[in-house]
């Protein structure tokens, strides 16, 4: 996560109850860390599993196989998209 070059550019302020800080200054104390420590790699932790969360798919066995078989399908376009196609050539490709 940092190097010994890594200069630390950003900052976040964070207001809260006193009751939330004690709570923070605590498990901070329990794992051995700064607070400031504590809540980003806290923060950091759940963003990833958030992350992972929303783009990651899962299918059972049986979705998996109808998904991977939709993709083996030749692709055909309808008008509407054909036409689409056609504007975007003409407006972005051709330029």
């Amino acid at each position: 996560m940092s190097t010994a070059t890594d200069t630390k550019q950003e900052r976040i302020n964070l207001r809260l109850q006193d009751s939330a800080k004690r709570i923070l200054e605590r498990a901070a104390g329990f794992e051995g860390k700064s607070m400031s420590h504590f809540i980003l790699s806290s923060a950091l932790a759940y963003a990833e599993k958030t992350i992972h969360e929303h783009e990651v798919m899962r299918l059972n066995a049986r979705d998996a196989e109808a998904f991977f078989d939709a993709l083996a399908q030749p692709v055909t376009f309808n008008k509407k998209l054909a036409a689409a196609l056609a504007e975007h050539e003409q407006r972005v490709t051709s330029q």
